[in-house]
């Protein structure tokens, strides 16, 4: 199973960037099946423009990538990772490290929070209360 993380660098440190489509690349952690295991990372360089009108969704499902854990990001990203085979769970913060661990406890759960995009003022995020559904992976 490989993991993506949108990551950048804080105090010389890997952490998940509080918004997929701004990160600075992408940390691809693969895990063995049965040990549960760390076995390889790699560093993806973002795409320009990284977010949902890019090709990353498509290019992190072709590395196999099939889990996001993200800090946060808007609809169109998430149908797109979806889309194509990528299960996202947002709300993550703080070092990949520290994340990968509580994910491979169980601890890490979807927040359903979406950001949007509106006018000049550049960014803001709002807060769906809606639940969201997703789908185990096969």
């Amino acid at each position: 199973m490989k993991i993506a993380f949108p990551t950048k660098t804080v105090n010389g440190g890997a952490v998940v960037d509080s918004h997929f489509g701004h990160c600075e690349y992408f940390t691809v952690v693969t895990i063995d099946d049965a040990t549960r295991c760390e076995v390889a990372r790699v560093r993806m360089d973002a795409p320009e423009g990284c977010g949902c009108k890019s090709n990353v969704a498509e290019l992190l499902a072709a590395d196999g990538v099939s889990v996001m854990l993200a800090g946060n990001m808007g609809q169109g990203a998430v149908d797109r990772l979806a889309g194509v085979g990528v299960q996202v769970i947002r709300g993550c913060d703080g070092g990949i490290d520290d994340i990968l661990l509580r994910w491979l406890a169980g601890e890490v759960e979807d927040n359903a929070e979406i950001c949007a995009h509106h006018d000049e003022d550049g960014h803001g995020c709002h807060h769906s209360h809606e639940p969201v559904s997703l789908e185990p992976l096969a």
